[in-house]
Formats: structure tokens, C-alpha cells, sequence
């Protein structure tokens, strides 16, 4: 698992990289570090931006997933 500190260096092409399960690994980790609360503003704001690419970059995997499945059980015409 990912370390806050790195997690917080990653940019969006390096969180557009990852699999579902590091993806969400990662958005744990900065929830976590949200809820914790012990954070100065500024990295504060950054970390909640982070979290909120990692959160897209969740949702949009899940909704390929979604469409791969619904291609594959759909009827054949």
C-alpha cells in the first residue's frame, strides 16, 4: 500500500495509471488522513483534491467494468 507521502505526489496521469484496487487503496489512505484532521490547510486542500481524482479515477473504472459486463451478457441481435 501506498504511503501518504507519495500518495500526495502523485498527479493525475500517475492516478489515471492505476487499477481499481491501488486506486481505492489510496483513497483509504487519504480519507483516513482526512478524518484524522491534524493537517494544516493548505496540504489539507491538496489532499482533498487528491482524494477526489482518486474517487473519479474509482468511478470511472467501476463504470468501464460496468460496461464490459453489460456487453458481454447482452443479447445478441
Amino acid at each position: 500500500m501506498a504511503e501518504l507521502t507519495d500518495i500526495l505526489a502523485w498527479g493525475p496521469a500517475d492516478i489515471g495509471a492505476l487499477p481499481y484496487e491501488q486506486a481505492r487503496a489510496a483513497l483509504d489512505v487519504v480519507v483516513t488522513a482526512l478524518e484524522d484532521g491534524d493537517i494544516p490547510l493548505e496540504e489539507l486542500m491538496h489532499l482533498w483534491e487528491v482524494g477526489e481524482r482518486l474517487a473519479n479515477a474509482c468511478e470511472a473504472l467501476l463504470t468501464r467494468a460496468q460496461e464490459r459486463l453489460d456487453a458481454a451478457t447482452a443479447p445478441e441481435a
